[in-house]
């Protein structure tokens, strides 16, 4: 349990310290939009390029572990946004809360658990899924937002503002970028790693002081039917999947598996309100299942590290 909590604190501490600071009248209705946008133009494609840039492409022979992962998140991706048709909303709203049920706190929340409970042993496979969550879920879910905003009643003319704005995205294009220097074996300067060492390490703390603050300024929403249904399909219907495919479907070493499952059974990461917020949508949703599904994570992945 200390660990879980050893875990989990430091999140509530930051989303506490952004609320504070907006209830105290520290920052002013605008902090929201111009922390975000430092987020998602600045600190978090520094931090996608270095993981990117740095990845070990031997670690990633694990094809068993990786296309488990992949299958089961988009499951629960697709279950959630087939739950919310009869809403009758925008493909951008679906996709954000699909994105929501489906994207764990894997880098912030996962990376300091898997060491605490394993050790370096169970970095690997751990870094593989914040990667796979970060890059993949994440550059998948702009395409979908872009499609949907970008609609014209030209499809060519659909795919190429989509396409402009993807490339205008650092989102999508940093990670991208770091892959192919590590395909080449390029090393990062070391000065280059400073900066990017810096500027990401921002990232995650800014992400979760923006929550506060939006929690703090919004209203309280009135669709606690998503947002429950969000954290029921992150903290339940997701890892039960994993398991399924990692112990049965797929052959691979018993510490990827549970390494995997823990991951899937993570609380809702920070990505779905920054992506809500940079694209004017609404977040109160993704706010609230983040703050949700990470206090009812101190009781379901305790249980979980137990079975474990």
């Amino acid at each position: 349990m200390s660990a879980i909590v050893n875990a989990v604190l430091p999140l509530f501490a930051l989303i506490f310290l952004g609320y504070a600071g907006a209830r105290r009248s520290l920052f002013g209705p605008a902090a929201v939009d111009s922390l975000n946008k430092f987020v998602v133009w600045m600190a978090l494609p520094a931090l996608l390029f270095q993981a990117m840039a740095q990845i070990n492409l031997d670690d990633l022979n694990q094809p068993g572990f990786v296309i488990a992962f992949i299958v089961a998140t988009t499951a629960v991706f697709l279950i959630s946004c087939i739950l919310d048709r009869h809403r009758k909303r925008r493909l951008a709203d679906i996709s954000l809360e699909g994105l929501a049920a489906s994207y764990a706190n894997a880098g912030f929340m996962g990376i300091p658990l898997v060491l605490i409970l394993w050790g370096e042993s169970a970095l690997p496979p751990a870094i593989i899924i914040t990667l796979l969550t970060a890059c993949g879920l994440f550059a998948w879910s702009i395409v979908l937002i872009e499609l949907d905003l970008q609609a014209s009643p030209n499809p060519f003319r659909t795919l190429y503002k989509v396409g402009k704005s993807l490339l205008r995205n650092p989102l999508v294009v940093a990670p991208v970028l770091g892959f192919f220097l590590a395909l080449g074996g390029v090393e990062l300067p070391w000065a280059v790693l400073q900066f990017t060492d810096l500027l990401g390490s921002a990232a995650s703390p800014c992400a979760l002081i923006t929550i506060g603050l939006f929690l703090a300024q919004s209203q309280p929403s009135s669709q606690h039917g998503p947002v429950w249904r969000i954290v029921g399909l992150k903290l339940v219907l997701h890892p039960l999947l994993t398991a399924v495919l990692v112990y049965i479907v797929f052959d691979m070493p018993r510490l990827w598996a549970d390494t995997a499952v823990l991951l899937s059974a993570l609380p809702v990461g920070t990505g779905p309100f920054m992506l809500a917020t940079l694209y004017h949508r609404d977040a109160s949703i993704s706010s609230r299942a983040i703050l949700i599904s990470t206090v009812l994570s101190l009781v379901s992945v305790s249980l979980l590290v137990t079975l474990l």
